[in-house]
């Protein structure tokens, strides 16, 4: 096993709110799945849970080199369980990376209060990675 990427990310919770109250459902479309978004809106703390989710994709995104600028966000999904650890999904240029980098396991923490989100991701692998 060795480790091939390390992501951090903090957010303020009010920033994630004013993206929402101004660009409301594009935004939404634009950075969260369906399924985060349902989840999210499901909880009375539905701002902090949508920026603890933002926070996971950009440590995810970071792991993986930073290129969702040129793809997006709905490329990491983060499912968050009641119980158990966070999970990452990834598909398109957010999988196609993970392959490249011969990723095994995605390792992530994640943490909010009223003010702030925070995640940090680790990407394991089984194999040394090809240059």
């Amino acid at each position: 096993m060795e480790i091939v990427g390390l992501g951090t990310a903090i957010v303020e919770c009010v920033r994630i709110r004013e993206l929402i109250n101004r660009h409301g459902e594009q935004f939404l479309q634009r950075a969260y799945t369906e399924t985060e978004i349902r989840d999210c809106q499901a909880h009375p703390q539905s701002t902090e849970r949508f920026a603890s989710r933002w926070a996971a994709k950009e440590a995810v995104w970071k792991c993986l080199g930073g290129a969702r600028r040129a793809t997006g966000y709905t490329e990491v999904e983060i499912v968050l369980p009641m119980r158990g650890r966070p999970k990452v999904k990834l598909k398109g240029t957010a999988q196609e990376r993970a392959d490249s980098l011969l990723v095994a396991d995605i390792l992530l923490s994640v943490a909010h209060c009223h003010n702030y989100a925070t995640a940090s991701a680790i990407l394991i692998t089984q194999h040394a990675p090809k240059s």
